[in-house]
């Protein structure tokens, strides 16, 4: 079995279509799993991944890379508390928010803390997705190291968590503002009325083609004054 059956046979167990990522990048990724999994052949890992769950969600979480962490890029943050949010805002006291690769949560809970400097908590919901379900487990349980916090501002990190040890566990009223979901930006149905969608980092795997697909269906989802924000693409 070569690449080109091994991507047919994966497409036949997950619906996740490898054709669509940059294939020397991904090939790359796939070939060092293999590799540290001690097995020899693409024909061989496949009857494995039929076989082991555990091995198999191994391979389902290593088509991404999570990196994330709260506040990254903080100018990044100051446009959205600045400009994006008072100017939807202005319309509509409810906004839809969608955290479209959420990895392990520190984005749409940063989005939660940001606005919450203009509107309650009450108000707030933000729906955050991801392929990955370790992550979104992560996301859920809530509990992050000091690393992960180390942009965040010194008067949200007091608020918004209580410190467990070394670790830090986001309180359960900013817990309550997102709805975490598995979602494959490739395949499944795109939600619709968003008045901002956030994606950042997880299209730089994906072809050009795959991302001017996905282009077109975020265009789709948003409100006609709705904004996309996304970067590292």
């Amino acid at each position: 079995m070569d690449y080109e059956g091994f991507k047919e046979e994966i497409f036949k167990m997950t619906k996740i279509n490898l054709t669509l990522y940059k294939e020397k990048q991904m090939k790359r990724r796939i070939d060092a799993l293999i590799k540290k999994n001690n097995f020899n052949t693409y024909k061989d890992y496949v009857h494995a991944l039929k076989e082991n769950k555990d091995l198999f969600k191994e391979f389902i979480n290593y088509l991404t890379i999570n990196v994330s962490e709260f506040y990254r890029n903080p100018d990044q943050w100051a446009v959205l508390e600045k400009e994006i949010f008072p100017l939807l805002l202005n319309k509509n006291r409810k906004i839809n928010i969608w955290s479209s690769a959420c990895s392990t949560g520190d984005e749409p809970y940063t989005l939660v803390m940001v606005l919450n400097k203009i509107l309650p908590l009450s108000s707030i919901k933000i729906l955050a997705t991801d392929i990955d379900m370790g992550a979104l487990e992560k996301a859920q349980n809530g509990v992050y190291t000091s690393k992960s916090l180390e942009n965040l501002p010194k008067e949200m990190r007091e608020k918004y968590f209580t410190v467990i040890g070394d670790s830090f566990k986001i309180k359960d009223e900013v817990k309550n503002c997102v709805e975490f979901k598995q979602f494959n930006l490739l395949r499944d149905t795109y939600p619709s009325g968003m008045d901002l969608i956030v994606c950042r980092n997880v299209l730089i795997y994906f072809t050009e083609e795959a991302k001017n697909d996905i282009y077109k269906k975020f265009n789709m989802s948003l409100n006609t004054q709705g904004v996309r924000k996304n970067k590292r693409v």
